[in-house]
């Protein structure tokens, strides 16, 4: 049985494993870290034919913004089809904050 995502998951719950695993497999270049272990990954919802991902940046100014957004897009087609739509939304709302390390990343960043 897999663990449930440290994020909110609407949807079936085998897809949410596989969309979870892609999910860690992007990485932040800038921190040499995945996203969901970074904490940007503040909800999925998969429905029929799309996935929708919310995410947000450590900040607004981050410059890898688009980057990001490219490789959850180009990861999810990969591992779930051409049938299937990522719609990637960067949000701000809640901000960022260290609290949403997980406790990998807090000791790769030396965070503690």
């Amino acid at each position: 049985m897999n663990p449930a995502p440290p994020y909110p998951y609407e949807g079936d719950p085998a897809l949410g494993a596989r969309v979870a695993a892609t999910l860690h497999r992007v990485i932040d270049p800038e921190l040499a870290l995945d996203i969901v272990e970074l904490g940007l990954v503040y909800g999925v919802r998969a429905g029929a034919g799309a996935i929708d991902v919310r995410i947000t940046m450590t900040s607004a100014a981050c410059p890898v913004t688009e980057h990001i957004v490219a490789e959850i897009d180009s990861e999810l087609r990969r591992e779930l089809g051409e049938g299937v739509t990522p719609r990637v939304e960067v949000v701000w709302d809640p901000p960022w904050g260290p609290e949403r390390l997980s406790d990998r990343a807090r000791h790769a960043l030396d965070w503690d």
